[in-house]
């Protein structure tokens, strides 16, 4: 990991944060399948993420906590507005989700390409490189 280009990042990073989830509760009329359809996210993720980062904190939260967080109310009250998803947002998200794979995996394969380049020593050893 590099240094943070600015020394107040994480508070920064907070910030924006706090403002994403001010933007989500002002857009209700954005269901969370479709945010996941186009964006491979939703609220409900965010919550997750939430929890998962508290997890080694003095106060972990649960996914109930965090979905109240995420949605400045419960989760069922939200839930309660929102429209049935239809047979076409269902397989945009089911897409969508299978391109969530395809890019963590391509990462995990360029993050072991990397290790890889990392392993080896910084020359060849002269009957490899040399011609014969």
């Amino acid at each position: 990991m590099t240094d943070s280009p600015h020394p107040a990042l994480e508070q920064l990073e907070a910030a924006a944060f706090r403002h994403l989830l001010d933007h989500l509760r002002l857009r209700q009329d954005v269901s969370n399948i479709d945010l996941m359809a186009t964006a491979g996210f939703c609220r409900n993720c965010l919550a997750d993420w939430l929890a998962e980062a508290s997890v080694e904190t003095p106060h972990p939260l649960t996914r109930e906590e965090a979905r109240n967080i995420v949605y400045a109310e419960p989760y069922a009250a939200f839930k309660a507005r929102q429209l049935e998803a239809t047979p076409d947002q269902l397989a945009r998200m089911a897409a969508s989700l299978d391109e969530n794979e395809r890019v963590r995996r391509l990462a995990k394969s360029r993050e072991l390409d990397e290790q890889l380049d990392e392993s080896f020593p910084a020359s060849d050893p002269p009957q490899i490189t040399r011609p014969r």
